[in-house]
């Protein structure tokens, strides 16, 4: 006759203290004297006597994957040694313990699941909800809402959120929330149980999430943003197995994000600006959208490097950004009133201040931003402390000024470079002021008379080129006719 196989039995511990325990497991823990404990952070573990917890693997594990791993391997190895052993987890086996389905893939040993309470049972009895006549009731993991309950409008049922972070991260998952609200579920069964109704926006805001929170949301406002949750994803595997994005850091990205920027300006060139409303050229459509998603791409991996060495997620910085701008609306979100644009971009510029503690309205301007750009946005902060010339024909006149001095640079007998170079930044510091006061953007000005030279200058080289003749060796009267004629023909 064989020998029996090495035998795990698996109970649960209920989903609250000691008195929730069935009797079955109790009489199972009598009987059998090796005992293991997934984790002794439950308010029934003590029924556990003897135990030994497998609270330090998750401290050692880098991934929650592992853990898992590691529990399963050292249960077997435990049931080899000692014929029979038993397995105690928070609530009940056979809900979302996912160490118990890999116990049941091992062929080494014979498993025994005995039933227990979940925390399913109770929150159906304190919501007074049947799940099998509820509409349609879906039990999701917190961890994974925005995939798991993407396209979903409830009522849904959603456990593990055992963290403030997972708790932030379903409420970022709705797109448009509108009057959406959920009740939380907290300790059910012990002492300070709580079971709140909360608007959507206060669902991070309310209580400390752990192991024994979950979260009851009736219905949804509108689907979860489930294609962003699953870029997300995909941007952390390529982190992980792709041997280019895994050797990136902020520093490395950097180039990239400037050129995915460009590249986005330069899409947004290609729309015809009269009829943006209306719809542009569907290709010029389909250039923005391609480059807006090469853009997110920088933003996600930023995140995710970011995540890595725990500084922040991506979660984080849509929290942050929301929470800034609703901060800096209250005329949209409180009851200030502004009257046109001014208004909102003064009050923007006193909040910043007052946020960022800084000393001066000149704070806060990149030094890294091209040069046009920099000098109109420096202008416009002084200009709204009352600073800087107030018509445009006294900002004429500045440039003219400016202009004088730079000939009278390059006049003198010995021309000193550096003075050159100091006067030639004043003219170009004035004309911006110019371009600020006719209300044009002198980046973009700067940008469009570039494009144009070189349009124009492809033009002249190709048509030299059907002449066979070099634009160098052309005279100036050639070269002018050629120029004025490529004007003509490309504008």
């Amino acid at each position: 006759m064989s020998n029996p196989r090495p035998r795990v039995v698996v109970v649960g511990l209920g989903p609250a203290g000691p008195d929730l325990v069935t009797s079955s497991t109790l009489d199972a823990l009598e009987r059998i004297g090796r005992r293991f404990l997934r984790t002794a952070r439950h308010p029934a573990a003590t029924v556990v006597r003897g135990a030994e917890s497998f609270d330090p693997i998750y401290e050692r594990a880098a991934t929650i994957e592992q853990v898992y791993g590691a529990i399963v391997d050292r249960l077997v190895a435990e049931a080899e040694a000692h014929g029979e052993i038993i397995y105690a987890v928070p609530g009940s086996p056979a809900v979302a313990e996912h160490t118990v389905e890999l116990l049941r893939l091992e062929t080494a040993i014979e498993l025994d699941v005995l039933p227990a309470l979940s925390f399913l049972d109770l929150a159906w009895v304190k919501l007074g909800v049947d799940p099998l006549s509820g509409g349609g009731v879906r039990v999701v993991d917190g961890h994974a809402f925005a995939t798991e309950a993407a396209g979903e409008r409830g009522p849904l049922l959603v456990a593990q959120c055992d963290t403030s972070n997972v708790l932030s991260d379903i409420k970022l998952a709705l797109e448009e929330p509108g009057d959406a609200t959920a009740i939380i579920l907290h300790h059910l069964g012990l002492p300070d149980e709580r079971v709140i109704e909360v608007a959507w926006s206060d669902l991070d805001r309310t209580l400390e999430a752990d192991h024994l929170t979950s979260v009851w949301v009736p219905r949804l406002g509108a689907p979860v943003a489930a294609e962003l949750a699953r870029f997300e994803e995909m941007v952390a595997t390529l982190r992980r197995e792709c041997p280019w994005d895994r050797e990136q850091t902020h520093h490395s990205l950097r180039r990239h994000l400037l050129e995915e920027t460009y590249e986005v300006l330069e899409a947004i060139d290609g729309l015809d600006e009269d009829d943006e409303v209306g719809g542009s050229d569907p290709e010029a459509i389909g250039h923005l959208e391609e480059e807006l998603g090469d853009l997110i791409y920088q933003v996600y991996i930023h995140s995710v490097i970011a995540a890595e060495a725990g500084w922040f997620t991506l979660a984080d910085v849509a929290r942050g950004i929301h929470d800034k701008l609703y901060d800096r609306h209250p005329h949209v979100f409180g009851d200030q009133v502004a009257h046109d644009a001014s208004d909102v971009v003064s009050d923007w510029e006193k909040r910043k201040l007052v946020e960022k503690g800084r000393s001066s309205l000149m704070d806060g301007v990149p030094g890294a931003l091209p040069g046009l750009l920099r000098a109109e946005k420096l202008q416009k902060k002084a200009a709204r402390a009352g600073f800087g010339f107030d018509t445009p024909d006294q900002a004429w006149a500045d440039l003219a000024d400016e202009e004088q001095e730079l000939r009278d640079e390059l006049a003198a007998t010995t021309v000193d470079e550096s003075a050159v170079a100091h006067e030639l930044g004043d003219v170009l510091f004035a004309a911006v002021g110019v371009a600020r006061h006719l209300g044009v953007d002198a980046e973009t000005a700067l940008r469009e008379a570039t494009t144009r030279f070189e349009r124009r200058f492809r033009h002249a080289e190709k048509r030299a080129g059907i002449d066979d003749v070099e634009l160098g060796d052309l005279d100036d009267d050639e070269l002018g006719r050629r120029w004025g004629e490529a004007k003509q023909a490309v504008g």
